[in-house]
């Protein structure tokens, strides 16, 4: 399985602090079945002042410890990119990493608050060429009251990614509930760890995969975890599942679960 959303690099954000503890979050995900993780620290300006330089330069070093306590997990280049003014040129100029050095990065908003023009800047961003991942839209506790601001950002071209966690309940009620609409309404192009630590938030796909495999199918399952992870590593065109949204049937229409999830499994590619 392929995990593109951690936070393993050490003292870069609030993920891992130390070397020994990415360490051993890295064996945690090769047992759970990881074999490829993107290295995605917080870039939050004036918190967190990461950048390609100093992120490259510690998944070197990761890979090199990696390498001698023999664990088997290649790792990629990467950030979890806060929203900003001049993100579109932040990223046109290489400054702030995109996944792999393809068109695609996690796209992070504010957990709390809506910002304004939020759908101004991912339109701007993808007519700049890229391609933003919204992360864990299930936790942003805006999107209860602003789920249409997720809706219409899925149609500009923003791929929806979930955090495992929140698909088997352990973040709570709510992140599990949008986690199951997300994926009922066909929405969910990819299930990450977002990982922060061996303890606290684990890493680990394999819970989730299971689950989404009971709801929707093992080819969406595949497809969240091992495909499109794959596409966007490769820099291949992908288009959100979910952004013809507006011309699939009704929930009722297709069965106990919502089933759009389920009803896609039958024409995945």
């Amino acid at each position: 399985m392929i995990d593109l959303h951690s936070h393993i690099l050490p003292g870069l954000d609030d993920g891992s602090p130390n070397i020994a503890e990415s360490l051993e979050m890295a064996r945690l995900a090769v047992a759970d079945g990881t074999t490829h993780m993107a290295c995605t620290p917080h870039i939050v300006p004036g918190m967190y002042e990461n950048g390609t330089e100093n992120i490259v330069e510690a998944v070197r070093s990761l890979e090199q410890a990696l390498r001698r306590a023999e664990i088997p997990l290649a790792l990629y280049v990467g950030a979890d990119i806060h929203i900003a003014p001049d993100l579109p040129d932040q990223l046109t100029h290489g400054k702030v990493p995109t996944l792999n050095s393809s068109r695609y990065f996690l796209f992070e908003p504010p957990h709390h608050v809506l910002p304004p023009r939020l759908e101004e800047l991912a339109l701007r961003l993808v007519k700049a060429g890229f391609v933003p991942i919204l992360t864990h839209p299930e936790r942003l506790t805006w999107g209860k009251a602003n789920y249409e601001v997720v809706e219409r950002l899925n149609r500009l071209g923003c791929l929806i990614q979930l955090t495992a966690d929140s698909i088997i309940g352990a973040f709570g009620r709510t992140a599990l509930y949008y986690s199951e609409k997300l994926m009922d309404e066909g929405r969910v192009d990819i299930i990450a760890s977002d990982t922060h630590g061996a303890s606290r938030r684990r890493p680990g796909l394999s819970q989730a995969y299971d689950a989404v495999a009971k709801r929707c199918g093992e080819d969406q399952a595949y497809n969240m975890v091992v495909r499109r992870p794959s596409d966007i590593l490769a820099n291949r065109p992908l288009e959100p599942v979910g952004k013809t949204f507006a011309n699939k049937p009704s929930p009722d229409k297709v069965g106990r679960f919502g089933g759009f999830g389920c009803l896609l499994k039958a024409v995945s590619s």
